[in-house]
């Protein structure tokens, strides 16, 4: 089986802090560049994040740079999205996936496996 299951979303108020997990079964995920995309209501899906395998670099959209970290842990198989400083507009389900390149896209058609995603609502 080949899976990425995603993890850790839910409710936080403005200004707090998230750690969403993406865990791989069926493939080792440090062979593939991992994005982390959204989609809020009535929007397109956007590129977050990415961590490349070519040289570990991470890749952040520019809405979120400064807020957000991501990360490996390979002994887990399991790649994280730490959001920090969290914005209502954050708002949206999140997606892993996994990409078709050792390198990170931004394009969602570059990505050939995705979770089912999990929710984040920032909310007073």
């Amino acid at each position: 089986q080949l899976q990425l299951v995603e993890s850790g979303g839910g409710l936080v108020q403005p200004g707090g802090s998230l750690r969403l997990s993406c865990a791989a079964s069926g493939f080792t995920l440090d062979y593939y560049a991992i994005g982390w995309f959204r989609q809020a209501p009535g929007k397109e899906r956007e590129g977050v994040s990415c961590i490349s395998v070519s040289d570990y670099t991470a890749y952040y959209s520019d809405s979120v740079k400064g807020r957000f970290t991501i990360s490996r842990d390979n002994a887990k198989n399991t790649v994280y999205l730490h959001m920090n400083s969290l914005k209502p507009e954050d708002t949206a389900v999140y997606y892993c996936a996994r990409g078709t390149y050792y390198s990170c896209s931004a394009r969602d058609r570059d990505y050939d496996y995705w979770g089912q995603g999990t929710q984040v609502t920032v909310s007073s």
